[in-house]
């Protein structure tokens, strides 16, 4: 049976100095005809779907008792669907002080939106990391893909960690399983098999080392390590030269579609920003 979900954008100019964002929103709820208490308003603002607006800028907002100022706007982007979602959990590799290293599961977030960022890594890892601290994606995986993931928990580190991903100077490896048999593949090294190809007018290049294949299945399972990072990538090239990721529902073959995404970050290797000792870490 289909169930129709409420999604809505409450925009709430802020007509009077000192009034508290639960108060605002409470009113807005019940002038909409939505029966929410203030302890689900409390919940959803920490859920990153509420967002303050002023002259320079515009932030998410999860205090319930923030005082408001004449002139700001608050926005609620009110989605039941998005968030009655509840995240997978990721687990911790290491805590590195200033930044820390993640397995992030299937289906969670590299990034959120304007209508919620509960499910992200990011936001997993400020609630979750003992001490708790910040947190800064520094690169991404897909929604679809798990694995190994660097969180900083300061903007110095966040933006040396991006530098180093630009420069290239952080070995990244994926375990991919294919549909057929990759040494078969027109164009198969059997040592590192390169493919290149132009993605948003910018070369990807990605570079395939092909470790077995089990018959049965007739899949290939596949050490892959990129050298750029442009979306979807893997998917995109392996998808090109017929061999699409099993399980991917965007590029690949339907008939694999009841799995999860076969793509998993299983290491990463890297110069540290903070001691300069080379780090090494693998699932």
């Amino acid at each position: 049976m289909y169930v129709m979900t409420i999604k809505i954008h409450l925009k709430l100019p802020v007509t009077s100095d000192q009034i508290m964002a639960i108060d605002v929103l409470d009113k807005a709820f019940a002038t909409e005809g939505l029966s929410i208490s203030r302890q689900k308003i409390k919940q959803l603002m920490q859920k990153g779907c509420v967002w303050l607006e002023g002259a320079q800028y515009t932030q998410r907002l999860r205090r319930a008792k923030k005082l408001l100022k004449k002139g700001e706007v608050l926005h609620c982007y009110y989605d039941e669907s998005v968030l009655a979602v509840e995240p997978q959990a990721a687990s911790l590799i290491s805590d590195e002080g200033e930044y820390s290293i993640w397995n992030k599961p299937f289906g969670m977030l590299s990034q959120g939106s304007k209508w919620g960022d509960h499910c992200t890594i990011h936001r997993w890892v400020e609630k979750h990391l003992k001490p708790e601290r910040p947190a800064f994606i520094v690169h991404r995986l897909d929604r679809a893909a798990s694995g190994i993931i660097i969180i900083a928990h300061t903007k110095k580190i966040a933006a040396k960690f991006s530098q180093m991903f630009k420069e290239r100077k952080i070995e990244k490896h994926y375990a991919v399983s294919v549909l057929g048999n990759f040494s078969d593949f027109e164009g198969f090294h059997s040592e590192i098999t390169t493919i290149q190809h132009a993605q948003e007018d910018k070369l990807a290049v990605s570079h395939v080392h092909f470790l077995e294949y089990h018959e049965r299945k007739n899949q290939s399972l596949l050490d892959v390590a990129i050298e750029t990072g442009r979306k979807h990538q893997i998917r995109k090239h392996l998808s090109i030269i017929g061999y699409p990721v099993v399980g991917d529902r965007l590029y690949g073959d339907k008939t694999t579609n009841d799995q999860d995404l076969q793509l998993i970050a299983i290491s990463l290797k890297f110069i540290c920003p903070v001691t300069e000792i080379e780090k090494s870490y693998r699932i």
